[in-house]
């Protein structure tokens, strides 16, 4: 299990709505949280990713919530995988949070590296399923393709918030 969050706010920093909505959800997942925003007066993604293991979400970044800047943010707790990551591909930079169980992992894993695709995130020493399906949004000519991608190449479930530049 897990939750995810996510702030745009229209003329204001999304940065406290972001933390208390993200730590709200606490309960779902005692393995990560992470939090990313998006600026864009300095065209800047930050991130900022914790073990929760031992300690609660609260304690673990209320201390650098100043680093973080922008209007728009997007936040997790997790029980699996260390996220949000940040990518950069033709479709341009974004930020990508996943509440996922996939069922086909292993094949989905297969394929792709059979297409000359690489992961650079693993967890735990397996693949990072929050990583896997980022690489299949990227092979859509846009975001919806990619979105739509998928959903139809995975079996299990998978909820996912992408931060993107626009």
């Amino acid at each position: 299990m897990g939750g995810f969050s996510v702030t745009v706010a229209k003329a204001t920093s999304c940065v406290a709505d972001l933390f208390y909505g993200t730590d709200y959800n606490s309960h779902l997942g005692t393995k990560r949280g992470g939090l990313a925003t998006y600026d864009a007066e300095t065209e800047q993604f930050t991130r900022s990713i914790h073990n929760l293991e031992s300690t609660y979400f609260r304690t673990k970044f209320e201390d650098e919530l100043d680093k973080f800047k922008g209007n728009s943010g997007i936040g997790i707790i997790s029980d699996t995988d260390p996220q949000p990551l940040i990518l950069n591909s033709h479709l341009g930079r974004f930020a990508i949070v996943t509440v996922a169980k996939i069922v086909n992992l292993q094949e989905l894993e297969t394929k792709l590296l059979a297409q000359n695709m690489h992961f650079a995130e693993l967890s735990s020493g397996k693949t990072n399923q929050t990583e896997l399906i980022a690489l299949l949004i990227i092979q859509g000519k846009t975001f919806v393709e990619g979105i739509e991608n998928v959903y139809k190449h995975i079996k299990g479930s998978c909820s996912m918030l992408l931060l993107t530049e626009d």
